[in-house]
């Protein structure tokens, strides 16, 4: 079974279809069916044999479909068409928003190739209440209209931008999916914690974090070397003898501070270790055993070591307020007389010495 690639849009999700009996190449265009109905897209990875062992869907939870057609001039020119009703479709949902005062920022519209439904995608800080809105627009549009709530990442994503290394944004031009990234990433590549030097224009991490963050990982194995060293040993170098102050895992170099006073940077596979003790112990860390727990009784009635306490416990006084004594006589003392409750005197009522 063959396989290939298209993309509804630039740097959109990569969907994966069956060829039919038509010959395509990379660079077509072709009709598809999605979840949303009949879509035009481009195919961007030409046709290849698909294994065995692989198990490719066309979308998540969709089983692999065939294509429909190839695009003919009419469908490139409806395709046109859409694109330019798309831009008079935000126009007037901006009005929309302005008449109902709806607290939502609208960012993108678009239209699906054969016009069955119009996605409107937004942001807010919150939930938006856009009933009354979706009626305006079904009335104006006369087909299905559907709005949805997008985060910083896809706002960045729609509308474009240039990061702070002066490129176009990544996730805007080839990234077809988000990569998770962590602020891992950054600790391992030795980089400032500062937000402003570590985020995009999203507001979140930068997705170029995690391009070089495979470097780093001890089973790469461009990091198979003879020696790896580490921030703080003891290593042997062209130069002389030294310490080790910094590790580059990107360039595969580390800095030297001599015994000389004098610094050096020099690739992994020039630098030695001290001895072969210190070789090991980078490679692979030592294992501490822990001692066996014992479980202790303790008691009270003896005076306990110093040493094993702290301090020494007053034990005297201890006894002496709770000894076995005390508590014998305070539970057998003689118990006290009490009267019965019904041989209570009922009280005489006042008598009256006026009479």
């Amino acid at each position: 079974m063959q396989i290939l690639g298209i993309r509804l849009k630039k740097a959109g999700k990569l969907l994966f279809y069956e060829p039919n009996e038509e010959e395509l190449i990379k660079g077509d265009w072709v009709i598809v069916e999605t979840s949303r109905g009949l879509e035009c897209g481009k195919i961007v990875l030409a046709p290849r044999e698909l294994a065995d062992e692989e198990n490719i869907e066309s979308e998540p939870g969709v089983p692999l479909k065939k294509i429909q057609r190839k695009a003919t001039e009419d469908d490139l020119i409806m395709l046109e068409e859409n694109r330019a009703a798309e831009k008079r479709a935000f126009e007037i949902c901006l009005e929309k928003i302005a008449e109902h005062r709806l607290p939502m920022k609208l960012i993108n519209v678009e239209y699906t190739f054969d016009v069955n439904k119009i996605i409107f995608f937004f942001t807010a800080d919150g939930r938006v209440d856009f009933r009354n809105l979706v009626r305006d627009l079904a009335a104006i549009f006369h087909t299905r209209i559907e709005l949805r709530q997008v985060g910083v990442r896809d706002e960045a994503k729609l509308l474009g931008g240039m990061g702070g290394c002066g490129r176009p944004l990544c996730c805007a031009t080839f990234l077809g999916e988000f990569i998770p990234v962590s602020i891992r990433m950054a600790k391992d590549q030795n980089l400032s914690l500062n937000p402003t030097k570590i985020s995009g224009v999203c507001g979140r991490l930068m997705c170029c974090l995690k391009y070089e963050n495979d470097l780093y990982c001890e089973n790469c194995p461009r990091q198979t070397v003879t020696f790896k060293p580490r921030q703080g040993s003891r290593v042997v170098v062209a130069e002389g003898e030294g310490k080790v102050v910094a590790v580059s895992f990107s360039r595969r170099n580390a800095t030297i501070l001599l015994d000389t006073n004098k610094t050096v940077v020099a690739g992994w596979e020039d630098i030695l270790p001290v001895n072969a003790e210190d070789f090991e112990a980078v490679e692979e860390p030592a294992q501490v055993e822990e001692p066996p727990k014992v479980e202790e009784t303790k008691t009270f009635d003896e005076p306990q070591p110093a040493e094993k306490y702290g301090r020494p416990r007053r034990v005297d006084a201890f006894n002496r307020r709770y000894s076995r004594t005390e508590n014998f006589e305070r539970n057998n003392h003689p118990e006290r007389p009490t009267k019965p409750h019904g041989d209570k005197t009922r009280r005489q009522p006042r008598r009256d010495y006026k009479k």
